[in-house]
């Protein structure tokens, strides 16, 4: 299994926990929520970036 693999699996998974058991997708989403779900975002583009560096060099 390849590392971008692994990130993307984490990333989804991570997802779904958010979305079961922090309510991230529901109606009434706080701004705190909202800036959760940005933030594990980027943690994922900036990892998945790191991943594909690493694979170049």
């Amino acid at each position: 299994m390849s590392k971008s693999s692994l990130v993307i699996i984490i990333y989804v998974v991570g997802l779904v926990i958010g979305a079961l058991f922090l309510d991230l997708w529901g109606a009434e989403t706080s701004p705190q929520k909202a800036l959760l779900g940005l933030g594990w975002t980027a943690i994922f583009l900036i990892a998945l970036f790191f991943v594909e560096k690493d694979k170049h060099e």
